[in-house]
C-alpha cells in the first residue's frame, strides 16, 4: 500500500469498500459514508482519508480518488492472498 500509514478508522473504509467489490466482482469507486439509516463511516477516519488523498467526501458519500482506488486494489488482493 501506500506509505502512508492510516489508522483502523480510516482502514475500515477501505475495509467496507474491499467488501463491496469482493461481493459485486466490481471495482467500487464511490462508498457511502452515511446511509441515513445508522451506519456512518467514522468522521475522523474520512478526515484521514481526506487529508491523505483517497477520498473526496462529498455529503453522504465519498469518491475514491486514484490513490484511494489503487489502495482499494491492494486491500482486495490482500484479502485474497491472506489464506492462499
Amino acid at each position: 500500500m501506500s506509505q502512508t500509514a492510516l489508522s483502523d478508522k480510516a482502514l475500515s473504509i477501505l475495509a467496507f469498500a474491499a467488501y463491496h467489490s469482493l461481493v459485486s466482482g466490481e471495482t467500487v469507486t464511490r462508498v457511502v459514508l452515511d446511509d441515513g439509516k445508522g451506519h456512518k463511516a467514522d468522521s475522523e477516519g474520512v478526515r484521514e482519508m481526506e487529508a491523505a488523498g483517497f477520498i473526496e467526501p462529498d455529503g453522504d458519500r465519498g469518491t475514491l480518488t486514484d490513490k484511494g482506488t489503487a489502495a482499494l486494489g491492494e486491500v482486495v488482493e490482500a484479502i485474497r492472498g491472506a489464506l492462499r
